[in-house]
């Protein structure tokens, strides 16, 4: 199995070396897809600088900022491995749950798997309690459209099968892909697990991005996904 970890990156130079170090060290062949989404500070230099000392390091640039929604579709029509996942560019995510979320596709059990951060992970930063309330909401309102019952449909961790991203088309630029994506898979009706997984969240001095009015635009998502495909 070779896995693809697509890596949406908007100003991300701070934490970026780091990441893909984590990434790398996951016991697994694969290839990292780098998409910079128009970033304004050293990003584009940083992957270059990756691209050169790991030669499974490929490197794609929008050139202005056009959203998480279209940094994940460039790297979805450029993945070759077998089993996709999404993997953000900050240190909120850890790729040491890699094994525990391929496990259910290597088993062939799933064809989609759900990181969550809400079912019982053994350890997660305590956060932003508002943050935490809108995630659960959108979470339920979006269950409701596509009758699954995922703790989690904000996750950032997904990983799926090479067909299930040759299937669905991303349309969303915002931080509304997350919705489209659940919506889609249920239309699918594809296989889907959830698993539990660690999370380290930033707040908003640490760089967090996502804010109330994405809330909003997620509202909308959930509603047009699920009713006007």
């Amino acid at each position: 199995m070779k896995l693809s970890v697509v890596m949406p990156v908007y100003n991300e130079e701070k934490t970026l070396v780091e990441i893909v170090r984590r990434v790398q060290a996951t016991p697994f062949e694969k290839e990292i897809l780098l998409v910079n989404d128009g970033s304004k500070d050293r990003s584009a230099e940083i992957m270059a600088e990756l691209a050169r000392d790991h030669p499974n390091v490929r490197c794609f640039h929008h050139t202005v900022n056009s959203g998480k929604g279209a940094a994940l579709s460039t790297g979805f029509k450029n993945v070759t491995g077998d089993v996709v996942l999404i993997q953000d560019a900050d240190l909120e995510y850890d790729p040491n749950d890699y094994g525990v979320l391929l496990r259910p596709i290597l088993e062939g059990k799933a064809d989609v798997v759900f990181g969550s951060r809400f079912s019982g992970a053994p350890y997660a930063r305590v956060h932003l309690y508002w943050h935490y309330v809108g995630n659960r909401a959108l979470t339920t309102l979006s269950n409701m459209f596509t009758n699954m019952n995922l703790s989690d449909m904000e996750t950032c961790y997904k990983v799926f099968r090479r067909e299930i991203a040759d299937k669905i088309q991303i349309q969303s630029r915002t931080f509304a892909v997350e919705p489209e994506f659940a919506a889609k898979v249920a239309k699918l009706k594809a296989r889907v697990y959830e698993v539990p997984i660690t999370y380290s969240g930033r707040d908003y001095s640490e760089g967090k991005k996502i804010g109330l009015k994405d809330a909003f635009i997620a509202v909308w998502a959930i509603v047009r996904w699920s009713l006007f495909p």
